[in-house]
């Protein structure tokens, strides 16, 4: 097969410019991409000419790539997409720089009125032990709070239209606008650093709104690459990795003495370890047979 030829993955293509839609108004859309799992072996394999080899052995490299962090023939994958999300939910999505981003102008567009209301199921108090995150507690006064957000949003954007029809230029109006806004715009970004902002944004401790678009792009990024993601899934997303010093405590319990971490340190050892004990209940996988470069 012609190395420069369109690679079609037909999971990919029924996910074409279908939304996916996101909290209450946001989404994210596939809107084209380049390369797949085919795209993957074929960079990795071209340095010593190989030629087509069979599944089993595709996803065999494919997990040996991951496994082992050779991460450029991943980089080979491109994916484009259309989002659109509150403004602070962007904030937080574009400390992923390694991307190409185009988004929505406030300077020549008026912006519309849409803002992110959170659901009362989300509406809970500050964490006590984390200063970034909320708890699982809801608070007090849920359904008021949410009225009062919208009460507050439907006033600033009316003083906004206000100013630009006194004759404010728009990117001053803008200026007054609150973070729940949304805004839209196109990302593209490599299979590589898509894994990577999956990674991040799908744990736990990230928040709410992100993780769901988080959902979302692996949704999109398992159609585009299935093998790759399977062994982003085994070897990183569901892995767990241990510090020298989390090592040697863990050598220590293998060997029947207590943990001699303590405090934070502590903290942190025995979440992973956590994470352990939930994957025991998981069927392991078949291994594939690792067919390096």
């Amino acid at each position: 097969m012609d190395a420069m030829a369109r690679i079609v993955v037909p999971e990919a293509e029924a996910l074409l410019d279908q939304e996916i839609k996101c909290l209450d108004k946001g989404f994210v859309r596939l809107v084209d991409y380049l390369g797949g799992d085919q795209r993957i072996v074929q960079a990795a394999r071209v340095s010593y000419g190989a030629g087509t080899k069979s599944y089993r052995q595709d996803r065999g490299l494919i997990h040996y790539l991951v496994r082992n962090e050779h991460t450029s023939p991943l980089e080979q994958v491109v994916l484009t997409f259309h989002a659109k999300m509150p403004i602070f939910v962007a904030r937080q999505w574009v400390r992923h720089r390694t991307a190409r981003l185009n988004e929505i102008s406030g300077r020549y567009s008026i912006m519309r009125d849409e803002f992110y209301v959170p659901e009362a199921s989300q509406m809970k108090g500050q964490s006590l032990d984390n200063k970034q995150a909320r708890s699982d507690e809801p608070v007090e006064g849920a359904d008021g709070m949410i009225q009062e957000m919208q009460r507050d949003q439907a006033l600033i954007y009316e003083h906004y239209t206000g100013m630009i029809e006194g004759g404010l230029a728009r990117e001053v109006a803008r200026a007054n606008l609150p973070l729940s806004l949304y805004t839209e715009w196109y990302w593209q970004i490599d299979l590589h650093n898509l894994f990577r902002f999956i990674r991040l944004r799908l744990d736990s401790h990230a928040q709410y709104e992100i993780r769901v678009y988080a959902e979302a792009l692996a949704a999109c990024a398992r159609a585009v690459a299935p093998m790759a993601y399977e062994a982003f899934e085994e070897h990183i997303l569901s892995g767990v990795s241990f510090s020298r010093t989390e090592s040697a405590a863990l050598s220590a319990m293998l060997r029947g003495e207590a943990c001699p971490l303590e405090g934070r340190a502590k903290d942190v050892f025995d979440h992973k370890l956590a994470r352990l004990k939930e994957s025991e209940a998981i069927e392991e996988p078949e291994e594939p047979r690792p067919d390096a470069p």
